[in-house]
Formats: structure tokens, sequence, C-alpha cells
């Protein structure tokens, strides 16, 4: 819907917002009216360079053509049905996406924390059921981010965040260790834990990447001691890291994986995949979900992976990120640039406000995120170029000047 076709100007827009709608977000001071590729555009068709993509979900682009089109088609035929009869999109994507990352058993849910706490529930009720009435404990990394329902809320290792506060108690049975530190994820274990669940990359942590000996180490430690390793790919999975999971960097393959935001192309969706051992755990009645694998939803999401597997943006992604992060490193107060593929941060000395610098950067026409104090986040759509790279930098570095 555009301004045109309401009759109302921006004003009356924003008016309508603060009057109505429980604001937990910081509003950006322009109205999103279209968007097309690495680009959105403002009612006076103003173009903004889109380096957040929706936060990681827009990555075959704003709009994509063969997902428009395949969710509109879909649309036209079932919008939605309860999941008792069988549906050629759901069948189709549970397909592709099993024999793609090489898992057996997928179940479709609506966003990200939504695949994360049927990921805790699984593993929990695969713990007691085969071990005993104490064995759902889990270990979560310190400084994760897993959502915001009750279950992935406490794994989130960030008790002071404004995530967890003003809630009561989080749910029991998670202990949290050091990102990156295997010997403090052997520590935190005892007799009654299940899994240890944590992110390749931390996103909302501030853009950590895992190295290589602490998840292999982790799987190591997983099966020397029969507990379930559970990967949250809600942000860096299908292609965004330069794999099509990020796991797949570190030669290692999870009892459990989530995964949403990239995976509609823009239609919400989200999925956790089991292995056939672990996914029995699941039975009729005990998990479900009136959205989960919704048609119109399953229609785009096939779209959006056959699009991010067909044009190689895995490829892209690798050398996009690379090019991006070694140009990030000229960036006046510099403390580090960090990442993996196009998940992208940059830490700044504390001369500079990361959120200065996102509202610099938004003055500019340029669409970023901050973390804490002095770290901004770019994951910008899979299909960009070295133009856009180019264009981004130069935005970048004439805000921290002007900061500066």
């Amino acid at each position: 819907m555009k301004l045109q076709d309401t009759k109302l100007t921006v004003s009356e827009i924003k008016e309508k917002v603060n009057r109505y709608m429980i604001e937990t977000y910081e509003r950006y001071d322009f109205l999103a009216e279209t968007a097309k590729d690495q680009y959105i555009y403002d009612e006076k068709g103003e173009p903004y360079l889109d380096f957040y993509a929706g936060i990681a979900v827009n990555s075959v682009g704003n709009c994509n053509e063969k997902v428009v089109e395949a969710a509109r088609k879909q649309t036209g035929e079932i919008m939605h049905t309860f999941n008792y009869p069988y549906t050629i999109p759901q069948a189709l994507l549970a397909e592709k996406i099993c024999t793609t990352i090489g898992m057996d058993k997928i179940f479709f849910q609506n966003s990200g924390t939504e695949a994360n706490e049927a990921m805790i529930k699984m593993a929990r009720k695969y713990g007691v059921e085969t071990y005993g009435p104490e064995k759902y404990h889990i270990v979560t990394a310190a400084m994760s981010f897993h959502g915001r329902t009750f279950g992935s809320m406490s794994a989130t290792g960030q008790p002071d965040n404004g995530c967890q506060i003003g809630f009561g108690p989080m749910t029991d049975g998670f202990a949290y260790a050091e990102y990156n530190n295997l010997q403090a994820f052997y520590d935190a274990c005892d007799e009654n834990t299940i899994g240890i669940m944590v992110e390749p990359v931390q996103g909302e942590g501030g853009v950590h990447p895992a190295t290589k000996e602490f998840l292999q180490g982790l799987r190591k430690l997983c099966d020397e001691r029969e507990m379930l390793l559970m990967i949250d790919e809600v942000q860096t999975g299908w292609c965004r890291t330069g794999e099509i999971m990020s796991y797949m960097h570190y030669g290692i393959k999870p009892d459990l994986v989530t995964m949403a935001k990239a995976m509609g192309g823009g239609m919400p969706i989200g999925a956790v995949c089991a292995t056939e051992k672990v996914a029995k755990a699941f039975n009729m009645g005990s998990h479900g979900s009136t959205f989960g694998g919704h048609p119109v939803c399953c229609a785009a999401a096939l779209a959006a992976i056959d699009e991010l597997l067909n044009r190689h943006l895995k490829d892209n992604a690798a050398e996009m990120g690379s090019y991006f992060m070694d140009k990030l490193k000229n960036l006046p107060h510099i403390r580090e640039v960090r990442g993996q593929g196009l998940l992208v941060g940059v830490e700044f000395d504390d001369a500079i406000s990361g959120i200065d610098v996102k509202h610099g950067c938004l003055e500019r026409h340029l669409l970023i995120t901050a973390i804490g104090e002095h770290i901004i986040r770019m994951i910008p759509p899979l299909i960009i170029t070295k133009e856009d790279c180019d264009k981004a930098f130069a935005i970048l570095k004439d805000t921290v000047e002007s900061l500066a």
C-alpha cells in the first residue's frame, strides 16, 4: 500500500502509530513505502541503501521477483489450512531443506524464536524420555541471543539485557559458559545436561564468529557425553556467512539446527531440523503450530532457497564480505572489524558511539544497526556488489569523521 492510496499524510501515519501501537522499537524517521533489491524507498522515492536487510531476512533482495510471484500464485490457490491435510509447498520445502543440508527431519514454525523454542522442547523431551526426569538441562553461551519467548529468552545468556529484565524468573534448566572457551563448556556441563546450544556467530553479542577449535570441540564433548549439539542458525543460515549453513565452515554436523529469517525471502517462517533419532521425541500432540508450514510462506521459502542456491549467493557473500571487511579496516577510530561472510561487525574506540554512527548513516540514507556502546552491525542482502560496498564505506567514513 502506498501513501497516495490512503489519502493520508506522513504525519498522520506517524500519529496513528504513536496513538495506537505499543512501541518497543526505536522508529527511524522515514516512511518505508516500497523496496527493491538492495534499496528501500520512502514516500518521495528517495533511496536508502539497505545494509540491514530486515535483520538478515531479505538475503535475496527486497521484493525478489521469484519470491513475490511464488507467494502471489500460492495465495490464489490455497492461502491457509490446518496441518492435517498434505500441502504441496510444505512437502517440497521439507525435502529441499533436508536434502540440501543433510538433516533427516524438519518441523516448521513461524519465526526464529519459535524455532528455538521447538528445539529446546525437542531436546528436553528427548533427554527426559531417554535418560530420566532430570536430564533436561542445556548449556548456552554468555552474550548469546536466541529469541524473546520464554524458553529462548531463558537460553539467552544476557541476564542484564532488556530482553530479560522485568519478566520475573527465567525458565529453569539453563547454564551459561563463555563463548569460544571450550573448557568453560566442559565445566558447565553436569550429569543432567542433555545439550549444548550455540550460535556459530554471535550476532547480538557483538558479531563474534566461533573458532574452529571451539565448535569442533563442542561436537567432541557432546559425543563423549551422549549430549546433543544444538546450533542456532536463525541469523547465520542460508548463505549469509559464505556457506549454506555456517556450521559447514567447521566440518561438523549438529543433532538439531534452527533457521528462519533468510529462508522465507521476506515471508515469516522458521524451522528446526533434527536427526531421525532426536526427532522421534516429538510425537502426535507433543508440539504444534497453527500457522507453521503455512502454504504461502512455504511457497515463498522454496523460491527464496532456489534463488540462494541457483545464484550461488553463498559465494557472493564470501567474496563481498571479505572485500567489505578489508575496506572497513581503513575507517578512523577502528578497534576491530570482525565477521563471517556478510555478517559484519565494526567495533570503534571509546571516542565513537555506535548509536551515533547508526543515526549519522541514517541521515545519509544508509541503513545499519548498532550493538552496545561502540559496535555497529551490517547484514546486507547477499546480492550486493563492490559498488554497494564502496558506497556504504564512503557513507560510514564521512559519518565517523564528522563525529570525531
